[in-house]
């Protein structure tokens, strides 16, 4: 990586995996230390560039999973396998994994939310000896929307998945209802030490963080990402600044004790 932090650096396209037809995920070289949460901006010369969260971590490479919503996104969705791009980072404080071992942990995800912690997930899931216990709840508009199939239904295999959609019918595998409908149905030993990470659109992390506290969980053992609300990833831009928090610099992963203060 170069020394120049404004300077991005070229990354090839390793694989690309499609989950829905705006939502790859985009297999990237990559030699360094990251963690889950982090962010990467992502650019291609006279387009642009777009921060785009870590949602898969290996050796010699990271995963960006990435919606096609406007001109960056777009053009990057014409380079494939073999190809390259352009990134720089990783930039954020990203997810503390050791804050979360020796403990209960429950993960709620809404949507895309699911990608920056993934990485936590499949983490645990394959080193589930390390918790206590490992319980998922992971909500979708539609089950069209539904991203990481393949994972879902390993992860169930070592820890407590629950798959729920907006909308529709039942299933053996997916139930039906918004994420804040299925916390009560979380069976813990001791609900005021369980850690929990809530990501997804700003309303799901209201509710679902509301509803978590409802059940006896303490502040300090919320973790929350306002990672939508990333920019240039180096606090200059000052599109994050929310009062005297840079989001892209202090966060975009936050405690929730800090995280509730942060209205925009």
């Amino acid at each position: 990586m170069t020394n120049n932090e404004y300077l991005p650096f070229a990354s090839k396209v390793l694989s690309v995996h499609k989950h829905t037809d705006i939502e790859y995920t985009f297999r990237m070289s990559y030699d360094g230390e990251v963690k889950p949460g982090q962010f990467f901006e992502v650019s291609l010369p006279k387009f642009g560039e777009a921060p785009i969260s870590v949602s898969g971590i290996g050796d010699g490479f990271v995963e960006m999973t990435i919606r096609r919503v406007g001109k960056v996104t777009g053009e990057i969705f014409e380079h494939f396998e073999g190809d390259s791009l352009f990134i720089r980072g990783p930039y954020g404080n990203g997810f503390d994994l050791e804050l979360y071992k020796g403990k209960e942990l429950v993960v709620v995800a809404g949507g895309t939310g699911l990608s920056p912690v993934r990485g936590v997930v499949d983490y645990f899931a394959k080193n589930i000896k390390v918790l206590k216990s490992l319980k998922l709840i992971a909500g979708f508009k539609t089950k069209d929307d539904i991203l990481f199939r393949d994972d879902l239904a390993s992860w169930s295999n070592s820890c407590d998945v629950t798959l729920t959609v907006d909308t529709g019918e039942p299933t053996d595998t997916c139930k039906v209802g918004l994420v804040t409908e299925h916390l009560k149905s979380l069976q813990l030993e001791d609900v005021t030490s369980t850690a929990a990470v809530v990501v997804g659109p700003p309303a799901m992390m209201r509710f679902t963080c509301m509803g978590l506290l409802e059940l006896g969980f303490a502040e300090e053992n919320i973790w929350i990402s306002h990672e939508r609300k990333m920019c240039c990833g180096l606090g200059k831009c000052g599109h994050c600044k929310i009062n005297d928090v840079y989001v892209c610099l202090d966060g975009p992963v936050f405690n929730y004790t800090k995280g509730k203060m942060l209205i925009d």
